[in-house]
């Protein structure tokens, strides 16, 4: 990105910009819930804080003054409830009023979030907060490259940009580029013109709908489709190039990849999108998935091969509470504990995790050392397999985390299974660690993710991808969506799009399609 352009003859030398947004990806095949306890509410200064380039001193803080509103953010789970995001969009709404006017707003966003009983929920989040901000203010938006870009979306917005990386190493760098991108127009030379700051939009879906694990930029094809977009972005008459993979766990008319390109120049990022969406559409069957896969049986027995490496990773990938699994599906933890190999103490196995209140405050009760016999999980997500019965030790207790609240490990001969009080990502060695447990020396860690985050990606000697039953079950097609568009791939293979760039400016419509 580098420094700001100087501001030119008619810029704004130093604009007013709001922050606020609501950031969850949120399963429709899951039964869970999300609710207020979700979401961690951020306003003032403790939203601003939330954006490390925007600490005082830092170029971009000293380029405008900041006005943070409200943010919500939740880890990925079921679909929210409506009265939850009802307060959350009402606040932001009524921010704004309080707070405006505002030359430009960052909409910072997921772009999966769905609402019980709606279809587009970000695109009703964005249509209130354009009514509240007026035809004026310039919008940039930021958001997660598994998000869908409805129509809505697309022409309440300015700015669009998202991450171009999966796992999500540039998440921050991607909210840095929104609002530079939003500083570098209302400091150009039509930055006090409200329609000429606007920079044109070049929108084409892609109807491909494939999981994450399959579309991982470590690999190619996406690794080379995202590759290309820096280059765009450099070209004269360009502001950004974004690819959209899509939420592949809602089911929902909006989900599908997708290019967005904004720039100056209509024919130039018209071009540059429908190229790159063709490059997207004839790879369609080239994606695979970013590990081996296998049945979880199939996974056990490369693990507990004589001459596996270790620690082998298996992903529980069907429940993953970072793509929106329930997280208390208990499938694997029941056929692991039917594996006498697994428990009668020859070798250490690891187990992240379900979560059940009373199933860890019983455990709290008998304490450290105590024999205790659990039925644990399956509370919120039965379908695949119900509560586990666990008889084992209290290995530890780890209380105040704050996600998880208070954790237990139970162990089971070699097996550890650990049970979270609430739902709880294991991405991070310290995520195990601070339970009593050592992952470099495990010779087999389960956890529940899809591709695994950095810090697990170094740990695993080798590693399989299970597709096992849950809300985010990698076997989409099993999954049974009904309401996507016609022509998604894989689920109608027999399309064949036109990939023709639909161009718009907000204000002025659709200048071509």
């Amino acid at each position: 990105m580098g420094a700001l352009p100087p501001v030119a003859d008619g810029g704004l030398t130093r604009p007013r910009i709001g922050i606020g947004g609501i950031s969850i990806e949120s399963s429709t095949f899951s039964p869970h819930i999300s609710g207020d306890e979700a979401f961690t509410i951020r306003t003032g200064a403790e939203l601003r804080a939330y954006y490390p380039f925007l600490d005082e001193g830092r170029e971009l803080a000293e380029a405008a003054d900041w006005v943070p509103l409200t943010h919500g953010r939740s880890l990925p789970g079921g679909a929210v409830d409506p009265e939850t995001y009802r307060r959350m969009k009402q606040a932001i709404v009524d921010g704004i009023r309080a707070e405006g006017p505002f030359d430009g707003f960052f909409f910072d966003i997921h772009g999966a979030m769905s609402v019980v009983g709606m279809e587009d929920a970000e695109g009703d989040l964005a249509l209130a907060v354009r009514e509240a901000l007026g035809p004026d203010t310039l919008v940039s938006t930021s958001m997660d490259l598994h998000g869908n870009v409805s129509e809505t979306l697309r022409d309440a917005v300015d700015l669009l940009t998202c991450y171009r990386m999966a796992p999500h190493e540039d998440w921050l760098n991607t909210k840095e580029r929104a609002v530079w991108n939003l500083l570098a127009r209302l400091r150009g030379p039509h930055g006090a013109d409200p329609l000429a700051r606007r920079p044109f939009t070049a929108w084409v879906p892609v109807p491909v709908l494939l999981p994450g694990e399959k579309t991982s930029t470590r690999l190619e094809p996406a690794r080379g489709i995202y590759a290309a977009l820096p280059g765009i972005e450099a070209l004269p008459g360009v502001v950004d190039a974004s690819v959209w993979i899509g939420y592949a766990w809602a089911d929902e008319p909006r989900c599908q990849a997708c290019v967005v390109v904004t720039g100056d120049d209509c024919t130039l990022i018209a071009r540059e999108a429908e190229r790159i969406a063709r490059r997207f559409w004839d790879a369609r069957e080239d994606f695979e998935f970013v590990a081996e896969t296998g049945s979880l049986d199939e996974a056990l027995g490369k693990a507990l091969a004589p001459t596996a490496r270790r620690p082998y990773l298996i992903s529980d990938s069907g429940d993953n509470p970072t793509a929106g699994g329930a997280g208390d599906v208990t499938w694997t933890l029941a056929q692991l504990l039917q594996r006498p190999e697994l428990t009668d103490g020859s070798r250490t196995t690891l187990v992240a995790s379900i979560f059940d209140a009373d199933a860890v405050a019983q455990a709290v009760s008998a304490g450290v050392g105590a024999t205790v016999t659990l039925s644990a999980g399956a509370k919120v997500d039965a379908g695949p397999h119900g509560p586990v019965t666990i008889t084992g030790t209290v290995y530890s207790v780890k209380e105040g985390d704050p996600d998880a609240g208070t954790q237990v490990v139970i162990a089971v001969g070699g097996l550890h299974a650990i049970i979270t009080e609430r739902r709880k990502p294991f991405h991070h060695l310290h995520d195990l660690r601070m339970l009593g447990l050592e992952p470099t020396t495990a010779d087999i860690v389960v956890v529940k993710i899809g591709y695994l985050e950095p810090e697990l990606y170094d740990l695993a000697a080798d590693w399989t991808l299970a597709l096992t039953p849950g809300g985010v079950d990698q076997d989409l097609l099993r999954l049974g969506h009904r309401r996507l568009s016609p022509g998604v791939y894989p689920f109608d293979p027999s399309g064949e799009p036109a990939l023709t760039a639909t161009v718009v400016r907000r204000g002025e419509g659709r200048i071509r399609a």
